[in-house]
């Protein structure tokens, strides 16, 4: 049996899903991208789980796409076949808060703005480097979550952002101390869950009605 990429606990109607591939920055490789979609798969199919809380283990969120799988092949394919995954995360069924416990770059800063609310550590940094190796930025996922202005000079800069001023731009709801990052996040997912009734499920729908279409096999 293949060793696990993430670890997965259930507190109450919340869980709590950890990328666990700290020794490699937790990259996403095709097969942490696989492992993240079988288990968000799984959580919205669990009728205890309400909410889900999504963090990283070690000093770093996540550091985007594996830099070994890129150079070891082609970058417009590795992106392609990633498509799944995208979609699977952008349009998951349930409140999804993320705990963005370092940096978040590249596509680890993906995976945080297809998140529903944005938690992070004072120390976090977010940003779009991919693009000083010639891969293409996210604009249509960043102009969601960023002012049309700064989603464009993060796009065509590659420069990072601190976590206060991911805040100040509206990237990131709220800015926590490290220590404090996952309690604040369990608080948070665990008022969503509370809500009665379908109403986690009826927001998220909402939040899903009105979001684009980035990620649809079918779109255009």
């Amino acid at each position: 049996m293949s060793e696990k990429l993430t670890r997965l606990e259930r507190v109450d109607a919340v869980a709590v899903l950890t990328l666990d591939r700290a020794a490699k920055r937790n990259a996403l490789s095709r097969a942490l991208r696989e492992e993240l979609v079988a288990r968000l798969c799984a959580l919205e199919k669990d009728e205890v789980v309400r909410a889900v809380v999504l963090t990283g283990d070690g000093p770093v969120f996540c550091a985007g796409f594996d830099r070994s799988e890129l150079e070891a092949g082609d970058m417009v394919e590795v992106f392609a076949d990633s498509m799944a995954y995208h979609h699977c995360v952008y349009t998951f069924g349930k409140p999804l808060v993320v705990a963005v416990n370092g940096a978040a770059l590249g596509g680890g800063c993906d995976l945080a703005a297809m998140c529903d609310i944005r938690l992070a550590a004072s120390h976090a940094v977010f940003g779009q480097p991919q693009v000083r190796f010639g891969a293409a930025a996210a604009y249509d996922l960043m102009r969601e979550v960023m002012p049309e202005g700064a989603a464009r000079e993060m796009c065509a800069t590659g420069r990072s952002y601190g976590a206060a001023e991911a805040h100040a731009l509206g990237l990131v709801n709220a800015v926590h101390e490290p220590e404090a990052l996952i309690g604040a996040a369990l608080e948070l997912a665990h008022s969503i869950a509370a809500l009665p009734g379908e109403l986690p499920a009826t927001a998220k729908q909402q939040f899903l009605s009105h979001q684009p279409r980035l990620f649809d096999p079918g779109a255009g």
